[in-house]
């Protein structure tokens, strides 16, 4: 994996660590019966499951607190996979990221914001020469979010088991190249 700043900046967001003291924050919006099952795992159900969470899940190096710099306060999630984590069959140096956001912010660009800043910093790794997302079939947000982060249909995985769930999915990959990320960004490196 790469080397991944401790914090990213972007214009309108600060990619961080999660802290057990945000638990109040990520239970607010994990708590949504139309967040976490939709991407693979069941709503929260208490503040203290919340910071269970950060111990357990979020704690991980390459995961970030989504945090909203007018606020100071977080309202998603973005991470890079480690190997081990992958969803995807995945080339060695490739990386896969995932991401949620609370209801109240769909639809606002945050997670384009953060995807690019987050590709920024994988393709920076010479290794790395495509991304990887996925979605669970039905889950159109996620898909056109996907989409307008510059991420193009690589194929389907049906009989996905999600553990979290104890349901089988049909699961959409899709995928990014870095030239496909300079292209888009109007660069050549």
């Amino acid at each position: 994996m790469p080397t991944l700043p401790n914090v990213i900046e972007t214009r309108r967001l600060t990619l961080r660590p999660w802290n057990e003291g945000d638990a109040a924050k990520l239970y607010r919006y994990a708590k949504d019966p139309e967040v976490g099952p939709a991407a693979g795992w069941p709503a929260h159900t208490s503040a203290e499951e919340s910071r269970q969470i950060i111990r357990d899940v979020l704690s991980t190096r390459g995961t970030y607190a989504i945090v909203l710099k007018e606020t100071g306060f977080p309202v998603g999630s973005i991470g890079v996979m480690s190997p081990r984590m992958h969803h995807a069959d995945v080339q060695s140096g490739d990386r896969e990221l995932g991401f949620w956001i609370g209801k109240p912010y769909w639809g606002r660009g945050i997670i384009p914001e953060a995807v690019d800043a987050l590709l920024g910093q994988c393709f920076a790794a010479p290794a790395c020469h495509a991304v990887w997302c996925g979605y669970y079939e039905g889950n159109e947000k996620s898909r056109r979010c996907q989409e307008k982060c510059g991420f193009a249909f690589h194929h389907v995985e049906p009989n996905k088991p999600v553990e979290l769930l104890g349901e089988v999915r049909t699961e959409v990959f899709m995928r990014q190249t870095r030239e496909q990320w300079l292209a888009r960004r109007g660069r050549r490196d």
